[in-house]
């Protein structure tokens, strides 16, 4: 019998808790078909009270939730609230109109103790105060901050959607040079739409509150209107009677209305004039307000000079003068104090007193990065901003991934000898690449798609050599939504260096890298590298194919490829030249993959008969570029250079496809001009592609 009724018991347990509601996601509907229910059934007095009370703390919740969430996103449901609390508030206005109209007769307690309160104590029971008071809070509501709000909110939706290409781009830009990953990318991505969809809802929501406002106006005279109709003519009352009685009524259910009406209005106001950065609203209004002792002692100036007018109310003026005067001196005086703190000394350096050995002498940095003294706070880990660390080591991450091996650390230093705004990056010791940037400033880059000018510095983007211009950072916005990539002085150096670093892989790859890399592919295949290196071939060989796979811009992650590939062929010729081209046709389909992608179909540019003829004939008399005729060379240059650009704008990769004997020497002759060129062997192509020539080049 215990065992039968168990289940049974357990099926009737206790209601589920509003908490328990709230969570399975049945509350919010249910309060909504609650709230419209209010339009259609009658609610007794004590009923209005509680939920005009709770109408009023409502709207309190949403203004300081407003004015104390860090950004405007994090609020991300107040659209919504503010539907919800409008709606709620209309049914109320519809519920307490039929309770006024109904039992208004029976004096101005007949619809609650609230509106009662409003109709008799904040009005003084004076009906025509009441009026005055009523019409007052609707103009401010309606005509100030609902209009404000809404413009507010219609500029700021169209301007974050003008945005959103120019945030998309700087978010790409940022993941391919290697400042973020993946999961920060979706992240900023996910933040970018959020942000797009607040403020469109913002100005959809806007719209609700302006209705609002026109809603209560009619709602007042509706009631006035009728509730004389149905005093005077259906219960008898006199008129003076009807008039007093009704419009308390009518002008105290206005008040409970419009009061949080006014709350919710400056809750949308408040959280669209908002920046989108987060920021402490009471921190920032105190710091920029107050925070200037200048400001602050000027008005107490001018209010002191009013004070001392004659007939002017000289106590008031005068007693704020002296606040303003003392807030000026002691905000005054802390910044002194703060400025004349003694810093902390650092220690006496010990006298020099050792020989110098060997470790004095500082070997050359493989990757260096020089920087002027004015660009040391991007460095310097207690300087504002200072994140070109983080960045140039999220280069270093992604890049070795990309291009199979470690890369060196970056060794930033700074150098007087420098302008102060430019940088340097050295490889062993070597410039290759200078420029200058701004710290104060961002640089907007014209991607190709821009829809007007900006004011600022120009300049081009070093990486890459497009057309830029260095920007107030409060213009960021405005840039963005004019079709500009916009970036920091930190991922400009970054960029900079990333694009170099995989330019020139192959003079940073050296025997103790290469050794790194047979020392991890030993663990998982010992005898492959055991057999291959160095018995077939010497390391320095390995190390100069190595070179010349990152020198054609070809990753070396698939090291068990290539040296299988090796093991195979170097017993016959240990020439790298050779033994490249052997490992290119093995990772054919990996070069392919990073060119053209999943396509099955791969463009490519080809040579005429005749020139291809001609250029193998140079080839074969052992010229690698240098013994075709200077105006053949100069002519070929400019028709692949054309040729090239066309494929580029038609949004494929431009390849070049020859002979295999042809395709060494090629490459290097084509390399220094083109560098974006593919040059690829008829035998480096899978056999799953096919091969579609859109251009063939002549003489």
């Amino acid at each position: 019998m215990t065992t039968a009724t168990a289940p049974s018991a357990a099926r009737s347990g206790p209601l589920p808790s509003l908490r328990d509601l709230l969570r399975i996601g049945i509350g919010v509907p249910a309060g909504v078909l609650g709230v419209l229910a209010m339009v259609i059934l009658p609610l007794p007095p004590m009923a209005l009270d509680v939920l005009f009370t709770f109408n009023i703390a409502l709207s309190i919740i949403v203004l300081m939730s407003v004015f104390y969430v860090a950004r405007p996103i994090e609020f991300g449901v107040f659209p919504t609230a503010l539907l919800l609390a409008t709606l709620l508030r209309l049914a109320l206005n519809v519920a307490s109109a039929r309770v006024v109209l109904l039992h208004g007769y029976a004096g101005v307690g007949a619809a609650g103790r609230v509106i009662e309160s409003f109709g008799q104590f904040v009005v003084g029971g004076n009906f025509a105060v009441g009026v005055v008071v009523f019409i007052i809070l609707t103009i401010i509501n309606f005509t100030v901050i609902t209009k404000g709000a809404g413009r507010v909110s219609e500029v700021s939706a169209r301007f974050t959607l003008d945005a959103m290409p120019g945030k998309q781009m700087a978010i790409d830009a940022d993941l391919g040079a290697g400042l973020i990953t993946q999961e920060e990318a979706r992240t900023r991505r996910a933040e970018v739409r959020a942000e797009a969809d607040f403020y469109g809802a913002m100005d959809g929501a806007s719209k609700f509150v302006r209705g609002d406002a026109i809603a209560g106006i009619l709602i007042l005279l509706i009631n006035i209107i009728g509730g004389l109709a149905i005093g005077t003519i259906g219960h008898g009352m006199a008129l003076s009677a009807a008039l007093h009685t009704y419009t308390l009524l009518t002008i105290g259910d206005g008040l409970v209305a419009q009061i949080p009406a006014l709350l919710l209005s400056t809750a949308v106001a408040l959280i669209v004039t908002r920046m989108s950065r987060p920021q402490d609203m009471g921190g920032e209004l105190g710091r920029q307000l107050f925070g200037n002792p200048k400001t602050i002692a000027v008005a107490g100036g001018l209010l002191g000079v009013m004070g001392l007018i004659p007939g002017m109310p000289n106590v008031p003026f005068l007693l704020m003068a002296a606040v303003c005067g003392t807030a000026a001196l002691l905000i005054h005086r802390r910044r002194a104090a703060a400025r004349l703190a003694p810093a902390p000394q650092p220690a006496p350096a010990a006298p020099e007193t050792r020989e110098l050995s060997w470790e004095d002498v500082r070997p050359v940095d493989p990757v260096g990065l020089e920087v002027g003294y004015r660009l040391v706070p991007l460095v310097d880990s207690k300087g504002q901003g200072a994140d070109l660390l983080g960045r140039v080591r999220g280069v270093r991450r992604k890049l070795s991934q990309e291009l199979g091996f470690l890369l060196p650390a970056v060794h930033i230093r700074d150098n007087l000898d420098l302008a102060p705004n430019v940088y340097r990056i050295n490889f062993n010791g070597v410039p290759l690449g200078e420029s200058s940037v701004y710290p104060d400033r961002d640089l907007a880059i014209n991607a190709g798609r821009v829809f007007g000018p900006l004011q600022g510095i120009a300049a081009r983007d070093p990486a890459f050599g497009m057309e830029a211009v260095w920007i107030e950072p409060s213009s960021r916005d405005h840039a963005q939504a004019l079709g500009y990539t916009v970036v920091d002085p930190s991922t400009v150096i970054a960029t900079h260096l990333s694009f170099l670093l995989q330019s020139h892989a192959n003079e940073i790859l050296g025997h103790e890298e290469v050794q790194q890399l047979l020392n991890a592919l030993a663990k998982g295949a010992p005898k492959l590298v055991e057999d291959l290196v160095p018995k077939v071939l010497p390391l320095s060989v390995l190390v100069r194919v190595l070179q010349g796979l990152l020198g054609e811009r070809i990753p070396i992650r698939n090291m068990r490829t290539i040296m299988e590939t090796l093991a195979e062929h170097a017993p016959r010729s240990q020439d790298p030249a050779v033994l490249l081209s052997q490992v290119r046709t093995a990772l054919g389909r990996q070069i392919v993959q990073d060119i053209a992608g999943v396509s099955a179909e791969l463009p490519v540019i080809t040579f005429e008969p005749d020139l291809e003829r001609l250029l193998q004939s140079s080839l074969c008399a052992g010229a690698t570029g240098a013994g075709l005729e200077p105006g053949l060379a100069e002519r070929l240059q400019q028709q692949m250079s054309d040729t090239a650009q066309r494929q580029e704008a038609a949004g494929n990769a431009p390849v070049l496809l020859v002979p295999p004997a042809l395709r060494p020497s090629m490459a290097k002759f084509l390399r220094a001009g083109l560098p974006h060129l593919h040059v690829l062997a008829w035998n480096e192509i899978p056999d799953n592609r096919k091969v579609r020539v859109v251009a063939a080049v002549g003489r």
